[in-house]
């Protein structure tokens, strides 16, 4: 196909909003532009639909390894495709892929979406309740449309924002979203770019913010046609799990930084989204003299305007100058996942005591701790890692560490895959649910876990070939760190990613709301008695302290204002006596009486009642397999019923 000179000469002053991509203008046309150093000639490829063939055109040199052209004939719905060194390839900034990543790109006009949040905040860190989820399980259909139709629901049950895991499109039928090639289009599997704006334009009318999970430290393993443009787009000087580091500092970094930069300002500004989690920030790379990680909090509170949006970082090392601002040398996120919580926590209740497990004993004290300092390791030496993990945490408000007893990448980590209810007794998943939902942290829920599903949450990929071999064989050497996935019957047990059938077992059956109602209204109620209370719901930063009942049992004290304290009492061992109760923390204020507000006992939760925890005598009865919450209520005032009362 010939280039149109005509076309290719033509002068156009447009005004782009990013850097890259194709862009529609108000006016008529669209202006492409892409960032090829590598490439002297560049074209691009528009299959109009009028036309027997493509239209092929020479885009023109701009600068710093960039070509760009208006074509004043091309709209959205278009499809188009960049050709370089004769080679076909989709554009790395395109908006939409409907065949997949190696198929063409679509031209895409976000102006023509009808938004109606024109009234919505954002969100503020301090109150949320966050929900983990991946669009293809979460419903049977796997799409935008079937997940929208249950935001109600999310919203009944207390969750104020969604975080949904990685939509960058990729190869294949399914996968978890962690090996997206196209940063900038919204996966096909799961709808159209539109249907997703929807989803979250309908988010919003519940009160709900939208989080997305976005992956800055590496490409996925096929259809990546980043490299393809330009090969500086990676960097051989740092490596990650999953193979190159994407180039942040090193030679032609500046345009690299440009392109995450954009695709940060085009989540938050295009899809209205209220923020970013973002994976593994440990291997995203840069000494540049502001690192990548700060440039993506300033870009997107500029995106956003006079909308708050909020920045989790995912970091194993547990640093916490990602969440210090920039004016005292952090990178100025809102929080951080806190893994601490998470591993003390499996201990616990399931008595699992291996890997990166091994230095966690579940103890009283350890939740304590978390309770009033995040995280548990600030720099002491960690056995598993042979070193120091941590930075100080002592001055960071509880709001900023996330705390969660299942997340993707637990579950599935379990032998099995099994959520965490099937791991242990009910009573301490109750005692547990109960912890993780009152903590002054900022909580966190995996899709299903609050009406226990009984679907597991499988590793699947859907790749082919070898790659699909090579898969499977890391998939079971990483799970080959667990003395338990690491014998030869379970390794075989292990299900391979590439099977439609390993999707497939991961799907949420929704019915199970009604079949384990128990579960699902405790953490309603839990829920809604952080939202409501408002001393729970403070989050104040020291405004917890805690003490040691016993082998598995302890206390949490929430200081009030006006001596309306909270406390919880929450033991995962036996039943145990304290006669006499020598600890200050159980003795109400002055003038004031433990009144029962919750009991993970309660009959409706599946319990076997609750009674009074102090006794006249002044005996207090610590319930095993339990946490119950307590308020500081004035003697003189009525209504002291039972717990199961409270509790209703």
């Amino acid at each position: 196909m010939a280039i149109s000179p005509s076309i290719a000469s033509r002068k156009h002053e447009y005004r782009r909003r990013l850097p890259v991509g194709a862009e529609v203008d108000p006016h008529g046309g669209t202006h492409f532009r892409v960032w090829a150093p590598d490439h002297a000639v560049v074209e691009v490829l528009v299959e109009a639909p009028a036309a027997s063939e493509s239209e092929c055109h020479k885009l023109e040199s701009d600068g710093a390894g960039y070509h760009s052209l208006f074509l004043p004939e091309v709209e959205a719905g278009d499809l188009y495709r960049f050709r370089v060194a004769g080679k076909e390839y989709a554009d790395p900034a395109s908006r939409f892929q409907p065949e997949g990543p190696e198929g063409p790109s679509q031209v895409v006009d976000p102006a023509a979406f009808p938004w109606t949040d024109h009234d919505w905040p954002g969100l503020q860190l301090k109150g949320q309740v966050i929900y983990e989820m991946h669009v293809g399980t979460f419903t049977p259909e796997g799409t935008w449309e079937a997940a929208m139709a249950e935001l109600a629901e999310l919203a009944d049950l207390g969750v104020t924002a969604l975080e949904i895991m990685p939509v960058a499109d990729f190869c294949g039928q399914f996968g978890w979203g962690y090996d997206g090639v196209n940063f900038f289009a919204p996966t096909r599997l799961y709808g159209t770019p539109d249907d997703f704006r929807r989803f979250v334009d309908r988010a919003h009318q519940f009160d709900m913010g939208v989080l997305l999970d976005v992956v800055y430290n590496h490409i996925g393993p096929k259809g990546n046609c980043l490299t393809c443009s330009a090969k500086d787009y990676v960097t051989d000087r740092y490596q990650t799990d999953w193979g190159p580091a994407i180039n942040f500092d090193g030679p032609n970094s500046q345009p690299v930084r440009e392109f995450c930069l954009a695709n940060v300002e085009y989540w938050v500004r295009e899809f209205h989204l209220d923020g970013l989690r973002i994976d593994a920030t440990q291997n995203i790379y840069d000494n540049s003299p502001e690192h990548i990680l700060a440039g993506i909090a300033r870009v997107a509170r500029r995106a956003a305007g006079k909308r708050s949006v909020l920045l989790i970082g995912e970091n194993e090392p547990q640093d916490t100058r990602l969440v210090r601002p920039p004016q005292q040398g952090g990178y100025g996120l809102d929080a951080l996942w806190n893994d601490d919580f998470h591993h003390s926590a499996v201990v616990a209740i399931s008595g699992r005591n291996e890997a990166y497990y091994v230095d966690h004993r579940g103890r009283p004290q350890e939740f304590i701790s978390a309770a009033k300092y995040g995280y548990l390791f600030q720099g002491q030496y960690y056995r598993w890692q042979k070193g120091r993990r941590g930075t100080p945490s002592l001055d960071i408000e509880p709001a900023r560490l996330v705390n969660f007893i299942e997340n993707h990448d637990q579950v599935a980590n379990f032998p099995g895959s099994v959520r965490t209810h099937t791991t242990t007794s009910p009573g301490r998943y109750r005692a547990m649910a109960a912890l993780t939902l009152l903590s002054p942290g900022t909580p966190l829920l995996f899709q299903g876990q609050e009406f226990a599903a009984s679907s597991p949450f499988l590793y699947f990929a859907d790749f082919d070939g070898e790659l699909a071999d090579m898969v499977a064989a890391g998939r079971k050497k990483f799970m080959a760190q667990f003395s338990r996935s690491a014998t030869p019957e379970m390794q075989q047990l292990i299900p391979w990613p590439a099977d439609p059938e390993t999707f497939r077992r991961s799907k949420l059956d929704l019915t199970e709301r009604e079949k384990h109602r128990s579960v699902y209204d405790m953490h309603r109620d839990l829920l809604r008695l952080r939202r409501e209370d408002p001393v729970f719901s403070a989050q104040r930063h020291r405004g917890v302290d805690g003490a040691v009942l016993g082998d598995e049992a302890f206390v949490l004290r929430y200081f009030g204002d006006r001596g309306d304290d909270r406390l919880l009492v929450v033991n995962f061992g036996p039943d145990m006596m304290l006669e006499p109760a020598a600890e200050p923390l159980l003795a109400p204020p002055a003038g004031r009486q433990w009144q029962a507000l919750w009991s993970s006992e309660d009959p409706r939760y599946g319990g076997h009642g609750t009674p009074p925890l102090e006794e006249p005598s002044g005996r207090w009865t610590v319930l095993g397999h339990a946490a119950t919450a307590l308020g500081a209520k004035p003697i003189d005032e009525p209504g002291h019923g039972t717990m199961e009362e409270s509790a209703a």
